[in-house]
């Protein structure tokens, strides 16, 4: 059997096409599946107390680089979108020179959010006073200024926040620096990829759960006997990981037809899914006809905010594959409902004191290295 890759120090280069075929090949005829090296224990605890999901905002989802949204969701100059990360109100924007700068968002004279939600304007008004802000942050005009004389415009703008643009998607770093974070990131959305739509939605489970339900295919068959597995395997996955992020592979079985191509000119798009977990609390997912980024933002030990943004495959931006794109999203709703209900039952039974700890077996590598990753980043 293949075993995943636990080294924890170096970039890896994932797999290409033919490699990924040939590997995903070799388990179905010997009906086995990549192994982690090792199993992992996750106290219970960890799921349920405030005093750890305060550490972990604190010191991981505020600290480090975070996908904030795809580079898609601000397309234009002025585009931009509001939503609290990690517990604070943040604003991103496009500006007049084509970057994407990151704000608190807060008016500077009495903290009013000066955007909510998403839109497209040549400044930022905040809608309590008329305060108004540039694109870049600066303070531009305050109504009645000469109510303000100690004001002074040129140092009272936005506070930003660290952002950048890296692999088709906007990061901020709150209370941090970026540094060499995301070097090991692969292009992940492609400029070509428009935005089709995005939703939000509670729901009650901690966010480490519902992220853990997309890093294994140990359940496909159980969880989903009539939605995901009658076109996949059950407990069939190649797990790649990379720094401190991962790629687990789902095969379909069609991909069973790329056994009479040559192997050169084996190719995989639409044949597999591709689960990217980006550190520390995002999902990308490059499906058949569209791709899915999901954002899991802690709101208390139970309830986390789930952010969606659907948009069209690399190549695909035209009416044809923007209708496909709508077929494969009503496709997998029914699959991604299902998982929700899963992780919602667990967060139920975190109360009922049966275990003391979660046991994550060698069929669940990627999720042993995310809890690695995020064990070393509250302890740096």
């Amino acid at each position: 059997m293949t075993l995943v890759s636990d080294d924890r120090s170096g970039v890896r280069r994932l797999l290409d096409d033919r490699s990924m075929v040939e590997r995903i090949f070799q388990h179905i005829d010997a009906g086995t599946t990549d192994l982690s090296s090792e199993t992992w224990r996750e106290p219970v605890e960890n799921y349920r107390t405030g005093e750890r999901l305060a550490a972990e905002l604190r010191r991981v989802l505020r600290r480090h680089p975070t996908p904030f949204c795809p580079s898609a969701a601000l397309p234009d100059v002025g585009s931009y979108l509001a939503r609290d990360a990690a517990g604070i109100p943040i604003l991103a924007v496009r500006g007049h020179d084509g970057t994407v700068r990151a704000f608190r968002n807060a008016c500077r004279h009495r903290g009013m959010a000066v955007a909510s939600g998403s839109g497209c304007g040549r400044s930022l008004v905040c809608p309590y006073h008329g305060w108004v802000y540039r694109l870049d942050g600066m303070l531009r005009h305050i109504p009645h200024d000469d109510g303000f004389p100690q004001i002074d415009k040129a140092t009272t703008g936005l506070v930003p926040v660290e952002a950048g643009e890296r692999a088709g998607l906007v990061f901020v770093t709150q209370d941090g620096e970026t540094g060499s974070a995301l070097d090991d990131l692969p292009d992940l959305v492609a400029p070509d990829q428009r935005l089709l739509g995005s939703s939000e939605r509670e729901i009650a489970a901690n966010w480490k759960i519902l992220l853990e339900g997309f890093l294994e295919g140990y359940h496909i068959r159980s969880t989903h006997p009539q939605t995901f597995y009658p076109f996949g395997f059950d407990n069939l996955n190649v797990v790649e990981t990379f720094g401190q992020h991962s790629r687990v592979t789902f095969p379909f079985r069609r991909i069973d037809k790329l056994r009479d191509v040559p192997p050169a000119q084996r190719r995989v798009d639409g044949l597999l899914t591709y689960v990217y977990q980006v550190f520390p609390n995002v999902v990308i997912a490059v499906l058949s006809h569209h791709t899915t980024m999901v954002v899991l933002e802690p709101l208390t030990p139970a309830t986390t905010r789930m952010l969606t943004y659907t948009m069209t495959n690399r190549g695909r931006d035209d009416e044809e594959g923007r209708r496909a794109a709508e077929r494969d999203t009503e496709f997998g709703s029914d699959g991604n409902a299902e998982d929700i209900a899963v992780a919602c039952a667990i967060q139920k039974g975190l109360a009922s004191g049966a275990n003391d700890a979660f046991t994550y077996g060698r069929f669940e590598g990627a999720i042993t290295h995310f809890h690695r990753q995020l064990d070393a980043a509250l302890a740096a």
